[in-house]
């Protein structure tokens, strides 16, 4: 039986983090979490490690798409916090969002880690952001690193 798996390390990886600016205040720990694991688990340089801000969430996509046409990285983390309002904004924003980064990392057969929270509350994206529930930028640069080395197996 052939079983791929992939680890956590790939030192050798350049890896682009896009983050939105909107909610910022969470934002900026969803990239703290993502350049610990990036850093500290991943064991990648920080010469090759890129890192682009956009204007919100719905801009994710063109970014991503544009980072992934250079073919200078192994993999790309998206990074957002969208939450709930009392209008359907949310929905307006985050389905494109998910659908676009999807569809990037099919078309350009690249990993696409999805860092975007997408909650009812503050209070809800706070505690993805580090504190309850752990840290989700953390999780999707762990989810970038070892789609590198599944690629890499599945392509060796």
């Amino acid at each position: 039986m052939d079983i791929i798996e992939g680890s956590a390390t790939a030192a050798d990886a350049r890896v682009a983090i896009v983050v939105a600016r909107f909610n910022r205040f969470i934002n900026d720990s969803l990239l703290a979490g993502a350049l610990d694991a990036l850093k500290r688990i991943g064991q990648v340089s920080a010469e090759n490690i890129t890192v682009v801000w956009v204007p919100g969430a719905y801009e994710l996509p063109l970014a991503v798409s544009q980072l992934a046409k250079t073919r200078r990285y192994n993999a790309i983390v998206a990074l957002a916090t969208v939450i709930r309002g009392a209008t359907a904004h949310f929905d307006y924003v985050a389905s494109p969002c998910s659908s676009g980064l999807s569809r990037v990392a099919i078309d350009m057969e690249l990993p696409v880690a999805f860092g975007v929270l997408t909650t009812d509350s503050i209070e809800q994206a706070i505690e993805r952001a580090g504190t309850k529930a752990g840290n989700k930028g953390f999780d999707a640069a762990l989810t970038a690193l070892e789609m590198i080395n599944v690629i890499n197996a599945i392509q060796n």
